[in-house]
């Protein structure tokens, strides 16, 4: 007959400790950082970047602008915004004499 090994307190607090670090090191190694394009931008970064107001920046994202709300903030991905800028979906937009540097860019 084998003998019975019944584990203690410390042995539960190590055996979790070292399921956790293992479950993390999973998904630190399957989930790579994301590269400089795949970042979020927030929406001063995206009307810095574009260079126009907050308020155009509303306006926009009210007719088409791609962006993903999270926890009741608003964000950008920077590829899919000047995707969207070259395919001149911003027709009806228009482009002053202030703003001329984004139809330049993305003819």
């Amino acid at each position: 007959m084998e003998p019975i090994y019944i584990p203690n307190e410390q042995d539960f607090r190590r055996w979790i400790k070292e399921a956790i670090t293992e479950a993390l090191q999973d998904l630190k190694n399957n989930n790579p950082a994301p590269t400089e394009d795949e970042v979020l931008l927030n929406r001063k970064e995206v009307a810095k970047l574009l260079r126009i107001s907050l308020v155009t920046l509303t306006d926009w994202v009210k007719i088409g602008l791609p962006s993903h709300k999270h926890r009741g903030r608003i964000y950008f991905d920077k590829n899919e915004v000047l995707a969207y800028i070259k395919e001149e979906k911003l027709k009806n937009v228009n482009f002053t004499s202030r703003l001329h540097h984004l139809k330049k860019e993305f003819k």
